[in-house]
């Protein structure tokens, strides 16, 4: 049989081991028809029917149930040889993460870890001292609702409330609290549009018994770096967390106006998952830890930064 049904076999040995298309599609990062076809391609090139659906999934055909043990060794033998291989890229970590969490808090921070092992390369979403290789990442950087299953790492919550440059604070520290924003341009970031603890702008000044001609008018953006940049322009204020904002805060280039006590922290959290078969390497272990201590120190200036907040749950009891 040619090389070239290598992939067929593959995807063959992993539908019988999986039970089903969906499965076997997921390891190979293929569609489930995709693994169809090669599957079939097979079965045409053979003349023979090789898989066979039943009530509890695949099954084996009968021509295939004699070779099966012989197919199965030898793509265990395989991964093996995979795994092996694997383990002597183990100077390089290879992350997938939100990108405003890479760019606003991991980048600016991983110059320290990188000083202290200069050894070990990166590939961030693709770029870095790491060549990109098609392959799962080593660790899942996101924003969502916390699992609690043990599988992931919970790094910190966030906590939104309006930020705004210096310049237009100013503006508005003039004017009565009431009318503080009427006039002023709103900004509406959709980062946090899934999060059912996050306020938007309507209900944030519904809550704070302001006045605001149409609160729901005004750009949307994706980003948090995006509309960080409008804000810095004087473009409005914005509802923002400001966990990845400490560097902004504290060198002054931006400013909360109002009291931190009208904030709300996220139910959502940025979190990381990391391979189970990445932990074998010291170099992802060491990452991880440095992740954890940097996580850590995140969640304190947090919690110094939000101090008056603390009747608010994620602080306290709310």
């Amino acid at each position: 049989m040619a090389l070239s049904h290598l992939r067929s076999l593959q995807a063959l040995e992993l539908a019988f081991r999986a039970g089903s298309l969906k499965d076997a599609a997921s390891s190979p990062g293929i569609t489930p028809a995709a693994a169809g076809q090669r599957i079939k391609a097979l079965e045409e090139y053979l003349g023979m029917e090789l898989l066979v659906r039943g009530r509890s999934g695949l099954r084996a055909a009968p021509g295939l149930a004699v070779i099966l043990p012989q197919l199965s060794a030898a793509f265990r033998e395989l991964e093996n040889v995979a795994v092996q291989l694997d383990m002597q890229r183990g100077h390089e970590i290879h992350i997938a993460a939100a990108p405003d969490l890479a760019e606003l808090w991991l980048q600016p921070r991983l110059q320290h870890f990188a000083g202290a092992h200069p050894n070990i390369r990166f590939c961030i979403n693709g770029e870095g001292e790491a060549p990109l290789r098609i392959r799962p990442a080593d660790c899942e950087l996101s924003f969502g609702s916390p699992d609690r299953s043990g599988a992931v790492d919970v790094l910190f919550h966030d906590f939104v409330l309006p930020v705004g440059s210096p310049e237009n604070t100013a503006r508005i520290a003039r004017v009565g609290r009431r009318d503080r924003l009427e006039g002023f341009p709103l900004l509406h970031l959709d980062f946090y549009k899934d999060d059912p603890e996050a306020p938007d702008w309507a209900h944030w000044i519904r809550v704070q018994k302001l006045r605001r001609t149409e609160p729901n008018r005004g750009i949307r953006y994706r980003r948090i770096v995006t509309v960080m940049e409008a804000v810095l322009a004087n473009a409005g204020f914005t509802l923002c967390g400001i966990a990845l904002l400490s560097q902004m805060l504290e060198s002054a280039r931006v400013s909360l106006p109002f009291p931190v006590s009208t904030g709300a922290w996220t139910s959502h959290a940025f979190q990381a998952r990391f391979r189970s078969d990445s932990l074998s390497r010291p170099q992802v272990r060491r990452f991880r830890e440095w992740l954890a201590a940097e996580a850590d120190s995140t969640r304190q200036w947090l919690a110094r930064a939000a101090a008056p907040s603390r009747v608010n749950r994620r602080a306290g009891s709310r």
